[in-house]
C-alpha cells in the first residue's frame, strides 16, 4: 500500500500486483489516522474559489481526484481479496471456499449492497489484473468509474488474452476518449471486442436471452416502476401489442391518454381482472388511528415503502371499480367474524401490538427448531427488507441471528429477514452476528476484519 501511495504517478501494471501481494504476505498498510484521512480532512476544508475561473478549475480537479480514488480503491479491493484468500488458506479452508464474502466486506466498507460489492470487486479485478491502462486513465481522471465500468462491462465475455489486447488498443490513458460520450465509448469497446472474438460476442448475445425478468422497485407518489428485460423480438412484439390497442381505445372515444390506456391494459392483461387485483397477498402496516379515524399518520406497504395515510385508507376502503369492500378481523389473529361478504377481494386485518414507549414489535418465541408461519410474518412485518445494512432486496429468508446450533432461539428477538445471498454470506468463516440493546430491534454483523456493522429495524407506522 506504501509503493501505491509513493508511485502514483508511473504504470499502474507494477504498483498494483506488487501491493497486493505485499499485503497478503503481512506488510500490513498504514494504520488508521494515515495519509487517507489526512487527505479527507484536507477536502473537508476545502472553501470554494473567489472567481468563476476558480470555482470551474476547482470542479475539474475535484473530478479528476474522485477519479484516482476509485482507482486506488480497486486496486485496494483487490490487495483485499489476496490478503483474505492468504488468511483462508491459512486457516485450512478449502480452495473452492476461499474469497468468499470479500465482495460483502467491499460492499459493507463502501455503504453499498452485497450484490454491488460484488460487481465492484470484479470490477476491480478486471482493472486491476487485465486493463491495466484503463485503470491507467481511471488513475489520471482521463475516464470517470462510470466510463471505466462501461469498458469492463463491454469486454466481460473476452478471454483474459483478449481483454487485454483491447485495453491495450483503445489506451484510454493517451486520451482516446477526450470529449466522448458513454455511447461513443460503448461502441468503440464492443467493436473492438467484436473485431478481436467475434464467437464469444455472439455466444454472449445469445446467452442474455436466458437473463429475462421482471423486476419491481418503488417510483414516488405511490408508484412503481413494473421492467421486464426481454428479447428484443418479445419486447417490440408486446409494446406493439398495447400500442395498437391504445390507439384503438382512442380513436373509440376513450378518455385516457395512450401512456394511461397502455398501463391499464397490460395490468389487465396480466392480472385478468378489470382493476388488477386479483388475490395477491399485500402487507400493509397502519395504525388503528389512520384506518379507523382518519388519522394522517403515513402507512407502509411491504416491497414498496412509505404510503400516503388517505392512499391507504382508499385502498383497503374501495375497490378498483368502486365498490364497497367490508374490512373484517383476521381470523388467524383469535376472531371469528366470519368471511367478508365481498365474494371477489378480501381485506383482512390483523392486529399486531408494539411496545408503548419504543413502537417495537412485541417479542414472542417458539420452541421449534424452524420459525412458524405466523412468526415468520411477523418479522417480515417487522423488518420490511434485507436487514443487512445497505441491501434493499426482498427478504427470502428468516434467519436465527444467534445460530440454532449454537443455542440460539427461535424468538422474535433472535430473528432477522435476510435475502438469499446475505443469509449464506453469514455463514462464511469469520463472520458472526448478534443482537444489541437499543430502542428498536438491532442487528450487529461483524466481518473476518473485526469490522462491525449494525442495522436497525425500520420504524413501523406510528
Amino acid at each position: 500500500m506504501e509503493r501505491i501511495r509513493e508511485r502514483r504517478g508511473n504504470s499502474a501494471v507494477t504498483a498494483a500486483p506488487t501491493a497486493a501481494t505485499r499485503v497478503a504476505s503481512g506488510r500490513r498498510p498504514q494504520p488508521r489516522g494515515g495519509l487517507v484521512k489526512d487527505l479527507k480532512t484536507a477536502v473537508t476544508s476545502l472553501q470554494p474559489a473567489w472567481d468563476s475561473n476558480g470555482l470551474i478549475d476547482q470542479l475539474r480537479d475535484l473530478e479528476d481526484l474522485k477519479s484516482a480514488i476509485v482507482a486506488l480503491q480497486a486496486r485496494i479491493a483487490v490487495a483485499l481479496d489476496l490478503a483474505q484468500r492468504q488468511e483462508q488458506a491459512e486457516a485450512g479452508v478449502p480452495v473452492s471456499e476461499r474469497g468468499k464474502g470479500v465482495g460483502a466486506q467491499v460492499a459493507l466498507a463502501r455503504r453499498e449492497s452485497p450484490n454491488r460489492g460484488s460487481r465492484l470487486l470484479g470490477m476491480a479485478k478486471a482493472l486491476v489484473m487485465e486493463m491495466p491502462r484503463t485503470l491507467a486513465a481511471l488513475n489520471t481522471g482521463q475516464l470517470n468509474e462510470w466510463r471505466a465500468t462501461l469498458l469492463v462491462k463491454e469486454t466481460a465475455c473476452l478471454s483474459v488474452e483478449d481483454r487485454c489486447a483491447v485495453d491495450e488498443e483503445l489506451a484510454a490513458d493517451t486520451g482516446t476518449f477526450d470529449g466522448a460520450g458513454d455511447q461513443a465509448i460503448i461502441a468503440a469497446a464492443k467493436a473492438a471486442a467484436y473485431r478481436r472474438d467475434p464467437r464469444s460476442v455472439v455466444k454472449r448475445a445469445s446467452h442474455a436471452a436466458t437473463e429475462r425478468t421482471v423486476s419491481l422497485r418503488p417510483a414516488p407518489d405511490t408508484m412503481t416502476y413494473l421492467t421486464a428485460l426481454l428479447p428484443v423480438a418479445q419486447g417490440v412484439a408486446v409494446y406493439a401489442a398495447l400500442t395498437r390497442h391504445a390507439d384503438s381505445a382512442r380513436s373509440a372515444g376513450d378518455p385516457r391518454n395512450r401512456g394511461q390506456v397502455m398501463a391499464d391494459t397490460l395490468v389487465e392483461r396480466v392480472t385478468g381482472t378489470p382493476c388488477g387485483i386479483s388475490g395477491i397477498n399485500l402487507d400493509l402496516v397502519m395504525t388503528d388511528r389512520t384506518l379507523f379515524q382518519g388519522d394522517a399518520e403515513p402507512a407502509r406497504v411491504k416491497g414498496y415503502g412509505i404510503v400516503p395515510a388517505g392512499w391507504a385508507r382508499k385502498l383497503v376502503g374501495a375497490g378498483g371499480a368502486g365498490r364497497e369492500i367490508p374490512v373484517v378481523q383476521d381470523p388467524s389473529a383469535g376472531s371469528d367474524s366470519g368471511p367478508p361478504r365481498d365474494p371477489e377481494l378480501h381485506v383482512w386485518v390483523r392486529r399486531l401490538y408494539t411496545a408503548p414507549a419504543t413502537g417495537d414489535l412485541l417479542t414472542t418465541d417458539s420452541k421449534a427448531r424452524l420459525f412458524p408461519p405466523r412468526l415468520r410474518r411477523f418479522i417480515e412485518t417487522r423488518d420490511d427488507t434485507c436487514r443487512t445494512p445497505y441491501c434493499d432486496a426482498p427478504i427470502r429468508h428468516i434467519d436465527h441471528i444467534v445460530p440454532w446450533h449454537a443455542g440460539g432461539t427461535t424468538t422474535l428477538a433472535n430473528g432477522a429477514g435476510l435475502c438469499e445471498a446475505c443469509n449464506h454470506t453469514k455463514e462464511n468463516p469469520g463472520w458472526s452476528a448478534n443482537t444489541r440493546p437499543g430502542e428498536r430491534h438491532t442487528l450487529e454483523i461483524r466481518t473476518p476484519t473485526g469490522h462491525a456493522y449494525r442495522s436497525k429495524a425500520p420504524v413501523l407506522p406510528g
